[in-house]
């Protein structure tokens, strides 16, 4: 099986699985508020926009592929893609969540931005042969499904949780299975610091690019400071 394929495969089974996991926060959210209810709905909307895009994304250049459209009318759907992809991304800002789920949503979110980016280096890709925006595409889809996996475990935990939540209290996950997905996530984020500016012998071209690379390496770890339960 094609590489794109078992990609294409591979968001969707994720995307399926956050819809049906939402759907189920939503029977819960019957018992509780309407507003609940109504973002569960709204989240598992935007979730199965995005699966579908992506299985759209892929099932064209498999038609470019089997000489069914021209590359020109592949780049040409590629910049629509673009266009939609940034609206649905829009529109995760436009939730209402609880507390309990805004780090979810954000997480799902930035799945999401993280996936677009991969896109857009595998749209150049096909424009232009350059196999190193092939290689960074492929980085940036294994860092989406990491975004979209933790979210998804925060998502389950603060569905379980919702019973005993109010405002008055702060509902912790278990420390051991957040842990863990933030540290690997973060490492996943330092070592693409690497690829992107250090060269063949491990070093950098420009004092500039040190600076970068360090700015990098202090948003990963930024990053994993604010997501450690």
């Amino acid at each position: 099986m094609k590489k794109n394929k078992i990609q294409n495969i591979t968001i969707a089974i994720i995307g399926i699985i956050i819809i049906l996991s939402i759907i189920a926060y939503n029977y819960s959210a019957e018992q509780t508020k309407q507003k609940g209810f109504q973002f569960g709905n709204e989240l598992a909307q935007i979730q199965q926009d995005v699966a579908e895009l992506q299985t759209k994304f892929y099932s064209e250049k498999i038609k470019w592929d089997e000489g069914d459209i021209t590359k020109e009318e592949l780049l040409e759907y590629y910049d629509k893609h673009v266009t939609e992809f940034e609206k649905i991304i829009s529109k995760y800002d436009q939730l209402s969540p609880s507390k309990l789920f805004e780090s979810s949503v954000e997480l799902f979110k930035i799945s999401s931005e993280t996936q677009l980016k991969s896109d857009i280096e595998y749209i150049k890709w096909i424009s232009t042969g350059d196999e190193s925006a092939k290689v960074r595409s492929d980085t940036q889809i294994q860092e989406a499904y990491e975004y979209e996996n933790l979210g998804l475990v925060e998502f389950q935990l603060a569905k379980s949780g919702i019973v005993e939540f109010n405002e008055d209290d702060k509902f912790s996950p278990p420390d051991n299975v957040l842990k863990q997905k933030v540290i690997q996530i973060s490492e996943n984020m330092k070592n693409k610091c690497d690829i992107e500016f250090k060269n063949k012998v491990n070093e950098f071209d420009s004092d500039n690019i040190e600076v970068k690379w360090f700015n990098c390496i202090n948003e990963a770890e930024k990053w994993k400071k604010d997501h450690l339960p």
